[in-house]
């Protein structure tokens, strides 16, 4: 039965379906979050340090975690009474005292958003360091020579020469994050609001039955995520090309 555009409206009158929306921004804090923590650690590993391959490989390792099994970590790590509480509990919290960090809405979305940070650093972090490293020493070197400081070396040298990188990386943050899907399905299947976009079509699609709502909400997620791109190249271009007088 045609029913023109009422499956489009319900995306956005729905309760249920524009909260999933909303719960994406959980997603995007973190992505701030683990893009500026990657780039921090990238910039360090980037330079010789004693044991850098160790800890390049310990920030990476999460990344290579089949999604499905973060998600039944994480799962556990924040049962009541399990591996979170009990560390809380040894440097002094009271469990009697602590949030049910997957029940109480207050903040259940923000613990499964943290799971991406920890997932997803390591990636941001690989893209960091090859583009550091391809920067050239003369570079550094006569950046030393004028007494520059390893902060003033990052904001003149290594931050404007990343543009492109740090570009890709906020297109990929961006589609990651209206697109999660393998935490919040495993760790909660969507309950006590935790459901986002994509969890929310699988659940009305297969669930539900209602199979054009959720295609709906499909062609809606990729207009949001064109539109995002689009929106970010044009703040790209305004921030940081030469004729804008942003950074160089």
């Amino acid at each position: 039965t045609f029913i023109g555009m009422d499956n489009y409206k319900d995306v956005f009158t729905r309760t249920d379906t524009s909260d999933a929306l909303m719960n994406s921004f959980y997603y995007m804090g973190a992505g701030v979050i683990q893009l500026s923590l990657a780039l921090y650690f990238a910039t360090i590993l980037s330079f010789k340090i004693r044991g850098e391959n160790i800890f390049k490989a310990t920030l990476f390792f999460p990344f290579l975690i089949n999604g499905i099994a973060m998600g039944f970590i994480f799962r556990y790590f924040y049962t009541r009474g399990l591996v979170l509480d009990s560390v809380l509990a040894l440097v002094g919290f009271d469990k009697g005292s602590l949030p049910f960090w997957l029940r109480e809405r207050s903040i259940n979305n923000y613990s499964i958003a943290a799971t991406s940070i920890w997932r997803y650093m390591g990636q941001s972090m690989v893209l960091f360091i090859g583009a550091i490293q391809s920067i050239s020493p003369e570079f550094y070197e006569a950046a030393e020579i004028d007494g520059a400081s390893r902060l003033q070396q990052f904001r003149y040298i290594i931050f404007p020469m990343l543009k492109p990188i740090v570009t890709l990386n906020i297109m990929l943050m961006i589609k990651g994050s209206f697109s999660a899907f393998e935490g919040p399905y495993v760790i909660t299947n969507g309950m006590n609001g935790t459901a986002t976009f994509v969890v929310m079509m699988h659940q009305l699609a297969h669930e539900a039955g209602k199979v054009g709502l959720a295609s709906a909400m499909a062609i809606v997620l990729l207009v949001i995520i064109v539109l995002g791109t689009i929106l970010q190249k044009i703040l790209y271009t305004f921030f940081f090309s030469e004729k804008s007088g942003g950074i160089r």
